[in-house]
C-alpha cells in the first residue's frame, strides 16, 4: 500500500476550442493545463475532472490518449505521467421531492462509461456541454445510473448554503432524496470539518472527502485528501472510500471552516455576522440572512460526534491565503522545492528562511501547526488570518 494525495472535484473552464463548460470557471482551466499545473506545481498523485461529461472534454480527452500524453488504466482512470485522472460529473438534482437544488459528484471508471453517461445525460438535461446542469430526474434515478455504469456517488459540499443536500436540499435526512446504501462519500465543503459534520449521526457510515472544488488552478488542491491504496486507479478509489483490505482515508487537509466563505450566518445586504438568523440585523435592519454552516448544523444536530474512528482533519491554510506571499514569492518557493505539497508538508523552517522572508516563512509554519488565530467568513466572503 501507498499514500496518495487527492483532490476529487476540479472544473473544466474551458474546452480547448475555448467553449465555456464551467462559466464561472477561469478560462485557463482546460483540461490540459490542469493535469499539468496538478501534477507539476501542486504535486498530486490523483484528480477527480468533474466535467468531463462534456463531449469537448472527452474529445480531448481521446486526443491525449492517441499521442500517447494519457494512457487508460486497466482499473480506470486514465494515467498521465504517474498522477491519476479520475473523470466525473457535477449535476443539480431539484424535484419534487427536494427542498431546493442539490449538487452531486458522479465517477465513472473510463472513457467508453463517461461517453455512455454523456449520451445518457443529454435526453435529461438542457445542455449537456455546461458544467453544474439540472438533470430532471429524481436523485435515485440518478444514483442507480450511476451504479448500473461501475461509477461512485458523492453529494457535493453539503453544507453550503446555496445547491447542497443539508443547506437548502432537504428538509432534515438524506434519505428524503437519496437511497443512503447508493452513497459513496459525503464532501464536506469548505465551511466545515469532520467534529462539525459528525454531529449528525446518519453520517457516522460514511467517509469524508475533502476537495477543492477548483475555479481556478490556483484554487486547485485548496483542500485535499491523503488516501492509502495499492495504486492510483478508479478501483482502488471505490476500495478506499468502503475502508476495504486496509484501503482508506488516511487524513484530510481542509481549511479550517473559520476561513470558508459560508461559516457564520450573516446579513446579506452589509455582510455584518448575525447570530440570530429570525431577527433584523443590528447594523443596517435588514431581515435577509445567509445562514451560516455552522448554525445549520447545529438545527441539525443529532449526535455528540462519530462513534466510528476517523481519519485526522488537519486544519491547513493554502499558500495564497498567507500575507504577503505574493505570485513571485510562490514562484521562488517552487523553484526551491519543486511542488506545493513539498511547501506545506515537508520543508523546514529553516529552509523556507534562506527563500523567501522570515516573517512569511514563520506564518506558513504556524499554519502548518494550527497556531494560526482568524476572521471567520460568511456571505460569500473567505476568512481571513487575523495575525
Amino acid at each position: 500500500m501507498q499514500e496518495y494525495f487527492v483532490d476529487l472535484h476540479i472544473h473544466i473552464g474551458r474546452t480547448k476550442s475555448g467553449r465555456a463548460v464551467k462559466i464561472t470557471g477561469a478560462k485557463s482551466l482546460t483540461f490540459s493545463n490542469i493535469i499539468r499545473h496538478a501534477r507539476d506545481y501542486k504535486g498530486l498523485n490523483m484528480i477527480g475532472v468533474i466535467d468531463s461529461h462534456s463531449p469537448e472534454v472527452l474529445d480531448e480527452m481521446e486526443d491525449l490518449l492517441k499521442v500517447g500524453e494519457l494512457q487508460e488504466h486497466p482499473e480506470g482512470g486514465l494515467n498521465y505521467g504517474g498522477m491519476s485522472v479520475i473523470l466525473g460529473s457535477e449535476l443539480e438534482i431539484n424535484d419534487e421531492s427536494t427542498q431546493g437544488p442539490i449538487h452531486v459528484l458522479c465517477y465513472l471508471p473510463n472513457l467508453q462509461t463517461m461517453r455512455t453517461f454523456s449520451k445518457w445525460l443529454e435526453n435529461h438535461l438542457k445542455n449537456i456541454h455546461l458544467s453544474s446542469q439540472r438533470v430532471y430526474i429524481s436523485g435515485r434515478d440518478l444514483q442507480r445510473k450511476v451504479k448500473e455504469l461501475g461509477g461512485i456517488f458523492i453529494p457535493a459540499h453539503v453544507f453550503t448554503p446555496f445547491k447542497s443536500l443539508y443547506g437548502k436540499g432537504v428538509k432534515n435526512s438524506l434519505s428524503e432524496v437519496f437511497d443512503a446504501d447508493l452513497i459513496d462519500g459525503i464532501e464536506l465543503g469548505l465551511s466545515s470539518d469532520t467534529d462539525m459534520a459528525d454531529q449528525l449521526a446518519e453520517l457516522h457510515r460514511y467517509q469524508f472527502v475533502t476537495n477543492s472544488d477548483a475555479h481556478s488552478l490556483a484554487k486547485i488542491a485548496r483542500e485535499y485528501q491523503k488516501i492509502e491504496m495499492a495504486e492510483p486507479s478508479f478501483r482502488e478509489l471505490g476500495l478506499a472510500l468502503n475502508q476495504s483490505d486496509g484501503r482508506g482515508i488516511k487524513a484530510n487537509y481542509g481549511l479550517d471552516p473559520q476561513l470558508g466563505k459560508y461559516h457564520r450566518t450573516v446579513c446579506s445586504d452589509c455582510l455584518v455576522y448575525n447570530p440570530t438568523y429570525d431577527e433584523a440585523c443590528s447594523e443596517c435592519g435588514s431581515v435577509k440572512k445567509v445562514k451560516g454552516v455552522a448554525d445549520r448544523i447545529r438545527e441539525l444536530r443529532s449526535s455528540e460526534g462519530s462513534q466510528a474512528e476517523r481519519p485526522p482533519y488537519i486544519h491547513q491554510v493554502p499558500l495564497e491565503f498567507i500575507p504577503g506571499l505574493g505570485p513571485k514569492m510562490l514562484e521562488k518557493l517552487m523553484d526551491h522545492f519543486g511542488t506545493e505539497m513539498a511547501v506545506l508538508h515537508s520543508v523546514p523552517l529553516d529552509s523556507l528562511k534562506q527563500v523567501i522572508p522570515e516573517k512569511t516563512a514563520v506564518t506558513i509554519d504556524k499554519a502548518r501547526k494550527g497556531q494560526l488565530a482568524f476572521h471567520a467568513g460568511g456571505g460569500g466572503k473567505y476568512g481571513k488570518i487575523s495575525d
